[in-house]
């Protein structure tokens, strides 16, 4: 059998000592980069994520600060329609209140009016009845002198018997009211 020879292109190192050199500056750069890039890249890995750690945490922050905001303006609001409503309640029975005081007051008036009138129209008819009894008396004496055929108008004799007449009318008129 013939032994084949397979070729594995230009990245095959030809010589031994290619392969430790190789080698070596593997290790360098590996040593290299481990030294200096990968704390590089750890620091600014860490820097990146405290701050979007720390955005994280002010946005939460701010979204309690808001949930807070959001329950306070929900309890002043609460607070204002419950306050309105006691104010509309007290304006209504202020009104009513109000109302009832004045209809309290235009019934006094009235009985006051009502009164002062009676008393008035009392007064206007006690005068109307001394008045009519004077003419009635007049009237009645004039009537009797005639009918006599004498003056009766300056006898005191004469009067006494006309109120009396006039009292015994009064007390008949009561009795058939009664």
């Amino acid at each position: 059998m013939v032994p084949m020879e397979i070729n594995l292109g230009p990245l095959l190192p030809t010589h031994f000592s290619e392969l430790i050199v190789g080698f070596v500056l593997m290790v360098l750069v590996f040593l290299v980069m481990w030294r200096f890039v990968v704390p590089a890249f750890e620091k600014m890995y860490a820097e990146r994520s405290a701050a979007i750690q720390g955005g994280m945490e002010k946005a939460e922050r701010a979204q309690a600060e808001a949930q807070a905001a959001l329950a306070d303006y929900r309890s002043q609001l609460a607070e204002a329609r419950t306050e309105a409503a006691r104010i509309r309640e007290d304006a209504k029975n202020q009104g009513a209140q109000i109302i009832e005081e004045m209809r309290a007051q235009a019934s006094a008036e009235s009985e006051r009016m009502i009164a002062a009138t009676r008393s008035q129209v009392e007064a206007e008819r006690q005068q109307v009845l001394a008045e009519l009894r004077g003419e009635v008396g007049t009237l009645a004496t004039s009537l009797a002198g005639r009918i006599v055929g004498e003056s009766l108008e300056d006898d005191d004799r004469a009067r006494r018997t006309v109120e009396r007449f006039l009292a015994d009318l009064e007390q008949q008129t009561e009795a058939e009211k009664a």
